[in-house]
């Protein structure tokens, strides 16, 4: 009993005269902002289709709101759009916008889950007439100062079929039917 006692001392005596340095967490990195107020992509038609439209991005709570409107898609159908890595639609099939805007390295998903790119949004769908009226909020991207999910000079692409959210790396959704370039205008 007598060894308990001097031990429970013993370690009291040498906590309380010890130094204890506080830790110091690592600085946040602030959260990347839009330089920009707004910005336009002109949808060109790619791999033979007739689909174009207009699409515009205004930055809003924690990313971009689209609005606009798409049109020359078949009646009824379902498509998927994504913001792709490179602001290039040279190539007749629009190949040269790269892959889905992926900067931090996940997996291809939907919107609304978890674990998607940054360029992934839920599919649209047009009407009877064969327009779409777009009316999206991508989370997570912001426009200009060149920030890692900065989608300014990035590539709007419309897809010819459904994006099923799960085929790695792009979600199955087919040929590119149109493309745009994302450019600030303000």
């Amino acid at each position: 009993m007598r060894n308990l006692a001097f031990a429970v001392l013993a370690t009291a005596v040498v906590a309380g005269c010890s130094s204890s340095t506080p830790k110091t967490s690592e600085p946040q990195q602030p959260t990347a902002q839009s330089t920009a107020t707004h910005a336009q992509a002109n949808l060109a038609s790619a791999s033979g289709s007739l689909v174009s439209g207009r699409v515009e991005f205004d930055p809003m709570g924690d990313g971009m709101h689209l609005t606009g409107t798409i049109g020359g898609l078949q009646p009824n159908s379902v498509h998927g759009i994504h913001v792709h890595e490179k602001g290039d639609c040279s190539a007749a099939d629009a190949s040269s916008a790269g892959g889905h805007f992926n900067p931090t390295g996940t997996a291809h998903g939907r919107a609304s889950s978890a674990t998607h790119h940054a360029g992934d949004m839920d599919n649209i769908t047009a009407g009877a007439d064969g327009t779409v009226a777009i009316n999206i909020h991508l989370a997570g991207v912001t426009l200009g100062g060149g920030a890692a999910n900065d989608i300014a000079n990035r590539a709007l692409v419309v897809h010819a079929a459904a994006d099923d959210y799960t085929t790695q790396p792009s979600g199955n959704s087919g040929a590119r039917v149109a493309c745009g370039v994302i450019r600030i205008t303000q």
